[in-house]
């Protein structure tokens, strides 16, 4: 089944648009360049939205907070007759390293306010996640003060790069196939394995036919004479 419904989840205002609970709307932004979409901010649903072509999927980006996002998914799925298996929600997650891209449909919302906004307003868990790991925080921290950091530089640039290889995918999740977007996306990128070189075998001495002719002993004695030289 295709996906009418690209979301992207995130903060309004600049003081959040770097921040790690951003990751869902890099990912849309970043996309929606690529494709020259304009994302406009549209008052009856409460976000950002835009559209790839005229028959295609929809770009959504709510601008209320993070704990209210499902509203606008809730009012553009319903004005369209979305069902919530055609929604992809992209979306930070704490349980991945930065670096890593998950796709999944349904299970749990881990804590996460969002998506617990959009599953209370939908009344489904049955819509696919995007998952952008970002790294979770260290001991003694709690996760809602984590996430509305900024990325260290080295942690920005694993997670673009997980971004990097999602975007490349986009366009088969949107088309439905979803299983194959998986495989590619969970599919660890593996050094080639170092082949062993090759162990040449000594030749073998075959021994002389039985029916070979012999050598007679004066043929034996030349042949001596000839490697060793008289003396």
């Amino acid at each position: 089944m295709a996906i009418r419904l690209v979301v992207g989840l995130g903060n309004p205002g600049k003081e959040y648009e770097r921040t790690r609970h951003n990751a869902g709307f890099w990912l849309v932004e970043r996309f929606a360049q690529a494709n020259h979409v304009a994302l406009r901010k549209d008052g009856k649903f409460q976000a950002l939205v835009g559209r790839i072509d005229p028959a295609g999927a929809w770009l959504l980006m709510p601008q209320s907070f993070m704990n209210r996002s499902g509203s606008a998914v809730q009012m553009l799925a319903g004005f369209f007759k979305i069902k919530p298996e055609e929604i992809l929600v992209v979306h930070d997650e704490l349980d991945f390293d930065p670096g890593v891209a998950r796709l999944k449909q349904g299970g749990g919302i881990a804590g996460h306010n969002g998506l617990r906004d959009i599953s209370q307003r939908i009344g489904s868990h049955d819509y696919w996640r995007l998952r952008i790991g970002v790294g979770r925080p260290p001991a003694g921290r709690e996760g809602a003060d984590y996430v509305l950091e900024k990325p260290m530089a080295e942690d920005k640039a694993a997670i673009d790069a997980s971004i990097d290889k999602a975007l490349a995918l986009l366009p088969q999740m949107i088309a439905g196939d979803m299983q194959g977007a998986m495989n590619k996306l969970h599919t660890e990128d593996k050094p080639p394995a170092k082949k062993e070189p090759e162990e040449k075998e000594a030749p073998i001495k075959e021994p002389p036919p039985k029916d070979a002719p012999q050598k007679t002993a004066a043929e034996k004695k030349g042949l001596l004479g000839g490697l060793f030289g008289k003396k």
